[in-house]
């Protein structure tokens, strides 16, 4: 008699089965996943990224594929713009991170650059794990340049590579990103340092993982969680590193981007707490992939070779929620956005909107109680909307109330 499969087994070669046979996962990296934590209500982008399905092939059969993609000059520009920076063993970039980051360590004379190489995601997290004890207790400097690291996202491992990570003499960790647009007269886009930010703070709880397994706390921590009272600073966080040897991982990360309109490198510290407890909140939040893959029906498959009828009905049977913001994060944007305009969803005006209107979930039902044709007078909504309809109406028709008010400024405009 076989054995029976264990849950993870059978997780494993459901979520196979749906991406269909012979297609390999696709990578989740940390830009889906801060994309990812923006909308953890969406149970298909939860399903989709978790079984490692290649949402931008999949937009393509369905008949509308994403505007999403960059340019090659600007990878080849990015590119050399990094290899710029982590040339000579990463001295320049051991620099910044002195100067910005910790001025009173020993300045990095020769930073020890490990070999991080391996067979697979799996060999390579395993032996960037390794390299990061190691060089937590030599005490160097130490430059981990493309690093390995695993994160769990709604019960699926996610292999996340950040651009570097930096170990402290004192044993601390930094998460450096590198990116190729300028940082003008010290400062850079707010938009875009808000998405490095956010992305970043995905590699800060990846390695606050690692850190917590490498660690061996005392028996009071060993649940991990806060003693009564202890305040989750980051002051408090490299006592609590000292006090139960679990490595600190750095709140604050260092962006380095081109100076001005050069290839030279310009370095800024961006504190991310903020960006890092969002994102592990909204994680935390998402619907486990398993119980998702578990509702559809026997025989949901999203492989792109099949026929764009199959992929609709096989995508329309997990829910979506959404929103405008999809447009600039998620491949199946564009598909989603008509079936929500089609269906008359409130979700396609936006967010802000969609919370404001209650139980009305539809455009049709908010015009409806509007015109006082269905809805609870009592409902906060219904009442915003009826006084809406009335102050609409008043101004196209011309009321006396209104028309008093004209009077009355034209009367002020003539003393």
């Amino acid at each position: 008699m076989p054995l029976p499969r264990t849950r993870g087994t059978g997780l494993r070669q459901r979520l196979a089965e749906l991406r269909g046979p012979d297609v390999p996962p696709n990578s989740l990296d940390a830009r889906a996943l801060a994309a990812l934590a923006a909308n953890p209500g969406c149970e298909r982008r939860a399903l989709l990224d978790g079984a490692g399905v290649d949402k931008a092939k999949l937009a393509g059969a369905l008949g509308a594929p994403s505007g999403f993609g960059q340019s090659q000059f600007a990878f080849m520009r990015g590119n050399a713009f990094e290899a710029r920076v982590k040339a000579d063993g990463g001295a320049e970039l051991l620099r910044l991170v002195h100067e910005r980051l910790d001025p009173r360590a020993e300045p990095p004379t020769a930073g020890v650059v490990p070999d991080l190489s391996a067979v697979g995601p799996e060999g390579r997290a395993a032996r960037t794990a390794l390299a990061l004890r190691e060089a937590t207790g030599a005490g160097v400097w130490t430059l981990l340049d493309h690093p390995m690291v695993a994160l769990d996202v709604a019960g699926s491992p996610a292999f996340l590579e950040p651009d570097a990570v930096v170990v402290h003499p004192d044993g601390r960790w930094t998460v450096v990103e590198i990116k190729s647009f300028p940082m003008l007269d010290g400062s850079a886009d707010p938009a875009k340092v808000g998405a490095a930010a956010r992305q970043s703070a995905v590699y800060v709880l990846a390695l606050e993982e690692v850190a917590a397994r490498l660690g061996t706390p005392p028996k009071e921590h060993a649940a991990g969680e806060r003693a009564a009272g202890e305040p989750d600073t980051a002051g408090a966080s490299s006592e609590r590193g000292a006090r139960t040897g679990v490595p600190e991982v750095s709140h604050r990360i260092l962006l380095v981007c081109p100076k001005d309109f050069s290839n030279l490198p310009a370095a800024s510290a961006v504190d991310i707490r903020k960006q890092r407890a969002v994102t592990r909140r909204q994680l935390a939040r998402l619907t486990r992939v398993e119980d998702i893959a578990a509702a559809l029906p026997e025989g949901t498959c999203f492989s792109p070779d099949l026929p764009a009828a199959e992929l609709t009905t096989a995508v329309e049977a997990v829910p979506a929620t959404y929103a405008p913001e999809c447009l600039s994060a998620c491949d199946l944007a564009f598909h989603c956005r008509d079936r929500a305009l089609a269906e008359g969803a409130v979700t396609s005006l936006g967010r802000s909107l969609r919370s404001e209107l209650g139980g009305l979930t539809s455009v049709t039902d908010v015009l409806a109680a509007a015109h006082g044709e269905a809805g609870d007078p009592r409902d906060p909504a219904v009442a915003m909307l009826r006084r809406a309809a009335r102050l609409r109406a008043e101004a196209l028709d011309g009321h006396p109330a209104g028309a008093g008010a004209s009077e009355a400024l034209e009367g002020a405009a003539c003393r």
